[in-house]
């Protein structure tokens, strides 16, 4: 039996999820004529009769489209995942696999392969990453400060001769810091190793170049975006180590085995152009939203920023709003909230059934605690300033909630 949802509900968890955008709908409305009808767009675009060869091209018209968003250097350094989670495993095992075989046959001697992440990464990075570890890596984990930001001084006294890869995330799900992605990718590449960065919360909030950023590979994820759920991206730089993670029949270019989703996929390319057209305007938008909602919210006793947002920052996302809630437990305000019409999260959504602390949080050195009381609250391109004011309402009558 569905969970029955208002109309006036308000959504205010968009950095877990987000709902669909008109334009991804429109793209994907075509694949969805059942039978014969349908058969030129429903086909497998790895076949060679005309049906096939007509999913190619959208297949390809959609690779084209976000390379272009990306500023890929061509279409073919992108590959179409089933999410980001896949896109992050792939990048992690596959740079870091292909990269330490290319080194230990170069080099003479022992050689223990080496790589590099921060400790507020998603579990996406960080599980990949403990499995390079039983496989004979050494793995090195960067806090951030209080602050939230991967210093550089702290990546490069972490990297050494066997560095054969480092992984920063571009933005971070729960505080919105943005990390210096360019002069982080400087340092890894000074000592020879590849740089892999999760861009999955920068895409469409930020801009996000990866000639610019001189990133080897980022990850992506189409339901960020106002996308469809289960469909992703990898940038892979051209000519660099990889070696292909999900074996079978070969597909993108031998890269990523298995049936491409050619619809998903056009919803995706059709949701991350809507997104970059409208990022300028809208993370002015979204960024008077988040200093409207910090302002609001410093008024209420017991609620504290986490991080400390100077109004008109860009050094956080513009849409991601976290505080400490004195005196109670996430959860608890969670599900108040719901009751009145407000969805919001404690952190990450994947690790929303945890009852212990954010890792990111006790990275960062929050009191353990006040980390009990997080609450994030992201937003997007349908939040209105009503839907902040009300909220803020709400939650002053849960806190007085006995």
């Amino acid at each position: 039996m569905a969970v029955a949802v208002s109309e006036s509900y308000v959504y205010l968890d968009w950095a877990a999820t987000t709902p669909l955008c008109e334009e991804a709908v429109e793209a994907m409305q075509p694949y969805l004529v059942p039978g014969r009808r349908n058969i030129a767009l429903n086909a497998n675009a790895n076949s060679l009769h005309a049906p096939g060869r007509a999913a190619f091209e959208a297949l390809e018209y959609a690779r084209r489209s976000f390379a272009r968003d990306i500023n890929a250097a061509r279409p073919s350094e992108v590959i179409f995942t089933g999410g980001a989670t896949e896109a992050d495993n792939t990048a992690i095992i596959g740079l870091a696999q292909a990269a330490a075989a290319q080194r230990n046959r170069a080099r003479q001697g022992s050689f223990e392969p080496h790589i590099v992440i921060s400790s507020i990464e998603h579990e996406a990075v960080l599980s990949p990453a403990h499995r390079l570890k039983s496989l004979g890596f050494r793995v090195t984990r960067i806090d951030p400060d209080r602050s939230g930001f991967v210093r550089p001084d702290r990546l490069a006294a972490a990297v050494g001769q066997d560095t054969v890869l480092v992984s920063i995330q571009a933005a971070n799900s729960e505080v919105g810091s943005l990390q210096p992605v360019a002069e982080l990718a400087r340092i890894a590449h000074d000592h020879g190793a590849l740089f892999h960065t999760d861009a999955v919360q920068a895409l469409g909030k930020v801009d996000f170049d990866v000639q610019k950023l001189d990133v080897d590979a980022a990850s992506f994820a189409a339901h960020k975006i106002c996308g469809p759920k289960g469909v992703g991206a990898l940038y892979v730089r051209a000519r660099v180590p990889f070696q292909d993670y999900l074996l079978g029949g070969g597909q993108e270019a031998g890269r990523r085995s298995g049936t491409q989703n050619v619809m998903g996929i056009a919803g995706f390319a059709a949701a991350s152009r809507a997104a970059v057209e409208l990022r300028t305007a809208e993370s002015v938008r979204q960024r008077a939203l988040r200093d409207r909602l910090y302002s609001q919210l410093a008024s209420i006793a017991g609620v504290t920023p986490t991080v400390s947002v100077a109004p008109g920052s860009e050094e956080y996302l513009p849409n991601i709003v976290h505080v400490l809630v004195k005196g109670y437990e996430s959860e608890t305000l969670v599900l108040r909230l719901d009751m009145k019409g407000f969805g919001v999260s404690g952190g990450s959504a994947c690790s929303s059934h945890s009852l212990e602390p954010s890792h990111v949080l006790k990275s960062m050195g929050v009191d353990a605690d006040a980390a009990y009381g997080a609450l994030r609250i992201s937003f997007g391109r349908f939040t209105t300033e009503d839907d902040i004011d009300g909220f803020v309402a709400a939650l002053r009558e849960c806190l007085d909630w006995q």
